[in-house]
């Protein structure tokens, strides 16, 4: 009877062990953040967002090739070594075409982004 009772109790605790994981992992879940280019300028002209991991989708209106880069607010936004790396689209977007970024991790604080190529404004990402 022990062993039953023994083998029940590890049962349940894996069982629980796996929703609280399952749960973990949709808190976790990566979201994204479409972003339009056209001529000059995104069309989303700032940006508020929750803590949390992400993933950039820009889409290409712009007549040109286009790209995107992310920096803290506060840094050199001219310097890449203060780009956030895993926020840069994997390829560069050719017009009429859509590329995503890396998983990108963004803590509470403010961003500026904005595209090199296609000549945009600075604008602002905020994380609360």
């Amino acid at each position: 009877m022990k062993k039953v009772i023994a083998i029940l109790v590890l049962a349940l605790s894996f069982t629980l062990n796996s929703n609280a994981q399952n749960n973990m992992m949709k808190d976790k879940a990566v979201k994204t953040i479409a972003l339009e280019q056209t001529p000059g300028e995104f069309t989303e002209k700032g940006l508020t967002v929750s803590e949390g991991s992400y993933v950039f989708k820009i889409s290409n209106h712009a007549g040109v090739d286009v790209g995107f880069v992310l920096v803290p607010k506060g840094k050199d936004a001219s310097k890449p070594e203060n780009h956030i790396q895993t926020a840069y689209v994997t390829n560069v977007v050719k017009d009429g075409k859509v590329e995503s970024s890396k998983q990108t991790n963004l803590t509470k604080g403010e961003y500026i982004y904005f595209c090199p190529l296609n000549k945009t404004p600075q604008y602002t990402l905020t994380v609360h």
